[in-house]
């Protein structure tokens, strides 16, 4: 976990919600000059600011209103630090909680260096990202349709497809499947959906890596040249990692995509594990496919998987494997390189 501890002459701290906001600013020796509650736009932020303008650093907790003030700072050229929602609630919570409290403690976090950092996604490519996990939203939601044609089907105990629904062209006569003239009205429900979700994923995919080649298209196809990793994972892996010089280590990396276990310890006495929820959650999702997907793609990737398997027993054997496919995508981002099968089964 980082923590922001440049030092400044003013601190303002922010309680941001979607209409209002708590404003608390602390000079360098902890004084409050400001502490009120204001409506959440610009006009309202900046002038509750003007006297403190100089050497200000503003911090808020991420959650979903946090965009037009990280791009406001941005324009008028003031420090913005994003707090770690997680790590925040572990560091400030206390017997009372509302709105003023809380300002009031991210500005002391931020003014005694322990306020802990998030990453401040870049205007220019955050609409990107956001279509990209609203495409997610819209595939399960087609995954959802498809589960209840096949659900429905069992629930009449009625002879099985035999094809795979996913595809459309496999979808003709479905409906006619189901006897019952309700139960064929239901299905007919599910199979317009499903059109309709396709056209829309379709042109979504489209539109995302058209601005994918715009944004970084070297990254795009390196991600590709590793076994497994088709489009959207590589459109994935792109948008959740952005830029992997934020990563000191691949260690740091390792962590943020959920790739390892954090172990607890206390004078000398392990006590389990902790932070599975610190990270993120895409990439976690990304390289856990990967992984599924190498051992089809990959030649050797199977009898990999076996000797990682002898090794570390079955249950261990997947979550290795995309640990390791994690660490050969930092270094192929770090060092410009592309995908080698060599150096992998070195590694």
């Amino acid at each position: 976990m980082r923590f922001y501890n440049r030092q400044h002459r003013h601190y303002c701290g922010i309680d941001l919600h979607v209409k209002t906001m708590y404003v608390c600013i602390l000079d360098a020796t902890g004084q409050v000059l400001v502490h009120r509650n204001v409506p959440s736009n610009p006009e309202a932020f900046l002038e509750t600011i003007v006297p403190y303008r100089d050497d200000l650093v503003v911090a808020a907790e991420c959650m979903f209103t946090w965009y037009w003030l990280a791009d406001l700072c941005a324009a008028q050229g003031i420090t913005f630090v994003l707090g770690h929602a997680l790590a925040m609630k572990a560091i400030h919570g206390g017997k009372a909680k509302n709105d003023k409290i809380d300002s009031q403690k991210i500005a002391a976090l931020l003014r005694g260096g322990l306020l802990p950092q998030a990453y401040v996604y870049p205007a220019a490519m955050r609409a990107t990202r956001d279509l990209l996990r609203r495409r997610l939203h819209l595939v399960r939601k087609r995954g959802q349709l498809l589960a209840h044609i096949q659900n429905t089907r069992a629930q009449y105990q009625l002879p099985e497809f035999g094809r795979r629904l996913a595809y459309p062209a496999n979808r003709a006569g479905v409906s006619e499947h189901f006897p019952d003239p309700s139960v064929r009205k239901s299905i007919d429900v599910d199979l317009a959906l499903l059109e309709c979700y396709d056209d829309l994923i379709t042109d979504l995919e489209l539109t995302i890596v058209r601005e994918a080649k715009r944004h970084d298209g070297d990254a795009f196809h390196r991600l590709r040249s590793v076994p497994g990793i088709g489009k959207v994972l590589a459109l994935t892996m792109l948008y959740e990692i952005h830029d992997i010089t934020r990563f000191d280590r691949v260690q740091e990396f390792a962590s943020y995509a959920r790739l390892v276990k954090c172990t607890h310890t206390s004078a000398g006495k392990t006590l389990g594990t902790g932070g599975a929820k610190m990270g993120n959650v895409h990439l976690k999702w990304a390289f856990s496919e990967a992984a599924v997907l190498f051992l089809r793609h990959a030649p050797g990737g199977k009898k990999m998987l076996g000797e990682i398997e002898k090794k570390h027993g079955k249950g261990k054997a997947l979550s290795i494997l995309a640990h390791k496919i994690g660490r050969a995508v930092f270094y192929m981002l770090s060092r410009g390189t592309v995908f080698s099968m060599d150096k992998f089964r070195a590694a």
